[in-house]
């Protein structure tokens, strides 16, 4: 009885220390530094400037964690990440970095050992937050693209006013890029080659007026 007391103590002990550190890793609420606030051995992309017109230098952080079940080891020691990444927005009040807003399941995670994103966030000087989201495949298209997203704060949330969506066969070397505007409700369509000196043709149309999207509502 006094031993299966003893490793019933154990058992209790170590699942404990493992719920320990699966909470322990995970992107703090303030920090003053992006050490501060993302795991050590999270892949990060980070981005500063003043989103709320405040004055106050703001931090944007899309975070991957290293979940060991959503990681893939190949034989050479390469690893690929398939844990879905983490959006974060920090409001700065002159002292640390406060989290404003945590999205779980807006940027898209890595699924194929072929096809990887790549992800850029960009702080406008007029306080527009872009994402740009690449995808490209190794094998099995000819294609790369790229989603450009542009959001802007207002009233008390993260609205979508800009889309661009940039599509190049590697194959060709046809580019197209479609860009919209959600505050002129106007899109243009350039089409190009990056291979030959043909002329860059231009379109322009209208697009139909509709609320703006807010940040968080589909996965992008």
């Amino acid at each position: 009885m006094r031993e299966f007391k003893t490793w019933h103590i154990i058992a209790i002990l170590l699942l404990a220390c493992t719920g320990f550190k699966v909470q322990a890793k995970e992107l703090k609420q303030q920090g003053t530094s992006i050490e501060d606030i993302v795991p050590e051995g999270w892949l990060h992309h980070e981005a500063w400037g003043d989103l709320n017109k405040d004055g106050i230098k703001d931090l944007v952080v899309v975070a991957t964690p290293d979940d060991e079940e959503d990681l893939l080891r190949r034989d050479d020691g390469y690893v690929y990440n398939f844990n879905p990444p983490i959006l974060a927005i920090y409001f700065g009040n002159g002292q640390v970095q406060q989290l404003w807003e945590r999205y779980d399941y807006v940027i898209p995670p890595d699924q194929s050992e072929n096809c990887s994103h790549d992800i850029v966030l960009e702080i406008t000087s007029r306080g527009a937050l872009r994402i740009a989201i690449g995808l490209f495949c190794n094998a099995g298209s000819y294609g790369t693209s790229t989603d450009t997203y542009t959001y802007r704060y207002q009233n008390g949330d993260f609205y979508l006013i800009g889309m661009d969506n940039e599509e190049m066969l590697r194959n060709t070397g046809e580019v197209t890029l479609v860009s919209e505007n959600y505050l002129t409700w106007k899109r243009q369509v350039t089409r190009s080659n990056a291979f030959t000196d043909d002329p860059v043709t231009e379109k322009w149309s209208r697009i139909a007026k509709k609320p703006l999207e807010k940040l968080g509502a589909r996965e992008l």
